[in-house]
């Protein structure tokens, strides 16, 4: 008999909520996101987050319950993000959850958001632990390995911005909307077109904004954005305009992909050099090639999807990229790591703490700055 598990996503400005079914099939992923919410605020605001994701929720699960063709009592277990998130939407899509689960007597999956978007890969491909781990979205950057269910050795985090809100932060600056990060992809993408047509090499660019790429020289693998965005403050502020030109606006998104490229690069290439020494034995057990996972919202990033395939297949290894549509925060994930935990027998008391910290190695050493979030 078939098992669904039923998850709830509200950690930032996305309500989601999906039904699961144990062989993967995604039998329903309503979705509703706060762009105009915020937009005038320029990034997300977690009291207007809350209360929206408040607003949203009950209908959510009824058009998601509705779309399944399901009943509560089909479903085999509840499974709602618990944190890391903004605090206050995190409480409302748990609360919804313990509610659901209460009321139907169904088991409790508590999901730590970050292991959710690691484990879409497993949802949308077969891929056996362990295996490689790149993190990239609005609040997090980090370098992983997934040695299994619940178990995540950390080798490198951010120390000040993560990736995403580099890419939203430059965006803001150059005076475009939110959020920023697929606005600049958009005109990096017509950069390059342009060059296309005009027969040059659109990566002339580079050596006219000189951007740095952090930590790069140092062999750990830790990242740092803070001073790429600075410098594209500088290069902003030196154009002589009130608005930014098109042309402008399009070599600064260009030339910033490929910084970020070239730190990406840099540091995968140590922590691929480093999984592959320290998991040989059970990487040798394995019938394919190793596995880097992408994941988190940048990892619908065209630019850096297209990086990570020539970098892994350089390295013999397999790029796994979530479909765009289950990069960003949906509740298709949560349902997906709820199950994985649920036939582990994972599952979780009603009184479990919804937490805005929530790191996915507890032992991994405390770092300076937005690396201590986890």
């Amino acid at each position: 008999m078939s098992k669904y598990v039923l998850g709830i996503e509200s950690s930032c400005d996305d309500t989601g909520v999906a039904i699961i079914r144990d062989d993967g099939h995604i039998c329903a992923n309503m979705l509703a996101s706060q762009y105009v919410e915020h937009e005038e605020f320029g990034g997300v605001v977690p009291e207007i987050a809350a209360r929206a994701h408040l607003e949203k929720m009950d209908q959510l699960i009824i058009a998601a319950m509705r779309e399944s063709g399901l009943n509560f009592n089909d479903l085999s277990a509840v499974a709602a993000t618990c944190g890391p998130g903004l605090i206050g939407g995190v409480m409302v899509g748990m609360m919804a959850g313990k509610a659901i689960a209460a009321a139907h007597n169904l088991p409790f999956i508590a999901v730590n958001h970050l292991e959710a978007h690691l484990l879409t890969a497993r949802l949308t491909n077969t891929v056996d632990m362990p295996y490689l781990c790149l993190l990239v979205s609005g609040g997090h950057t980090q370098i992983l390995v997934a040695e299994d269910i619940d178990r995540y050795k950390r080798l490198g985090t951010t120390l000040d911005d993560a990736l995403g809100e580099a890419f939203d932060k430059t965006a803001k600056m150059m005076g475009l909307p939110y959020p920023g990060g697929p606005y600049m992809q958009k005109l990096a993408q017509d950069y390059e077109s342009r060059c296309a047509e005009n027969g040059i090499d659109p990566k002339d660019i580079i050596a006219k904004y000189d951007l740095p790429a952090p930590l790069t020289q140092q062999k750990n693998l830790d990242f740092s954005f803070s001073g790429l965005k600075t410098a594209m403050r500088k290069h902003i502020d030196a154009i002589e305009a009130d608005v930014i030109s098109q042309q402008d606006a399009e070599e600064l998104a260009y030339a910033f992909h490929q910084a970020v490229i070239k730190v990406l690069e840099k540091k995968l290439t140590r922590a691929i050099e480093q999984f592959k020494i320290d998991y040989q034995d059970a990487l040798s057990a394995l019938n394919t090639p190793p596995s880097l996972v992408v994941a988190g919202g940048v990892a619908a990033n065209s630019f850096i999807r297209q990086a990570l395939e020539d970098l892994t297949a350089a390295q013999n290894m397999t790029l796994i990229a979530p479909p765009v549509r289950l990069c960003s925060d949906n509740g298709a994930m949560i349902a997906w790591a709820g199950y994985e935990r649920f036939k582990r027998g994972l599952v979780n008391e009603l009184d479990f703490a919804a937490r805005p910290r929530w790191p996915l190695d507890p032992n991994a050493e405390k770092r300076i700055g937005a690396g201590v979030k986890a």
